[in-house]
């Protein structure tokens, strides 16, 4: 056994599970930790095989619940040290639970192989990750402005995909948002486009990727059913067998065998 969910993801907060029969991580704690427990309870996951939370980076959508969710479940927190710099007064009291990462190495949680590497955010030290267990490997790649060699080469061979589809860019461009804001969603410190998420699928689709989940959409300046509409036309032409799911904001998705 080998899943995962999204349990949110947008601008309002983010937190995907990951489990395996023994082991569940939780990448990112942005929402409340109410809510994450509503999740993992709905999706009939036991509670106490979560072994760990990873944090990806300091923003506040990803970091939220995370302190307070390892102390109830007297649970490690994996974060870089940069991060924890600058996310400690969000976290809480955490000292005697830190475990520190840093990108490029890999480290094991329970029996998942957890691989953290640099994404292009403006953050202290955002990382995207793939993990792997049992010769099956999901990749997360979400909260990066473009893809870099790096990026593509580390989620490259996976067997599912959660990857962001942050907005539409005509939509940014006539929407309310300031300026300055505009040149930052759509920077290389940014977020990814729905046109920007489907050219990193081209370069890294294969016949093993099985399932794709669009992540971090703008709530402002996309809609779920444009960032299906822009993905499936390029599938579409390449290959229809892929499962295709949208994650949203206030609720999960089903468990999906990775």
């Amino acid at each position: 056994m080998f899943q995962t969910s999204v349990l949110a993801s947008g601008s309002k907060g983010n937190s995907i599970l990951v489990r395996s029969q023994n082991t569940g991580i939780i990448l990112d704690a942005g929402i409340s930790m109410k809510r994450i427990r509503e999740a993992v309870d709905a999706l009939k996951v036991p509670r106490d095989i979560i072994k760990a939370v990873i944090v990806s980076h300091e923003h506040s959508d990803h970091t939220r619940s995370a302190g307070a969710l390892c102390r109830s479940l007297k649970i490690p927190l994996y974060i870089s040290p940069d991060t924890y710099a600058y996310s400690s007064h969000r976290l809480g009291r955490v000292d005697e639970r830190l475990q520190y990462f840093e990108a490029g190495v890999e480290f094991m949680i329970g029996d998942i192989l957890v691989q953290p590497f640099r994404s292009s955010h403006d953050a202290v030290d955002s990382c995207n990750f793939t993990f792997e267990h049992d010769d099956r490997k999901l990749g997360v790649a979400i909260d990066l402005g473009y893809f870099s060699k790096l990026t593509l080469m580390k989620l490259s061979n996976l067997h599912t995909l959660v990857l962001e589809s942050n907005h539409d860019l005509q939509m940014l461009m006539d929407g309310p948002y300031d300026w300055n804001l505009k040149k930052r969603v759509k920077s290389e410190h940014g977020h990814l486009s729905n046109d920007q998420a489907v050219g990193l699928l081209s370069q890294v689709l294969h016949p093993g990727l099985k399932n794709l989940v669009l992540a971090h959409l703008s709530e402002t300046n996309n809609r779920p059913d444009l960032a299906f509409k822009v993905m499936n036309e390029f599938l579409q032409t390449i290959r229809s067998d892929i499962n295709l799911l949208v994650a949203d904001q206030y609720c999960h998705t089903p468990l999906v065998d990775i």
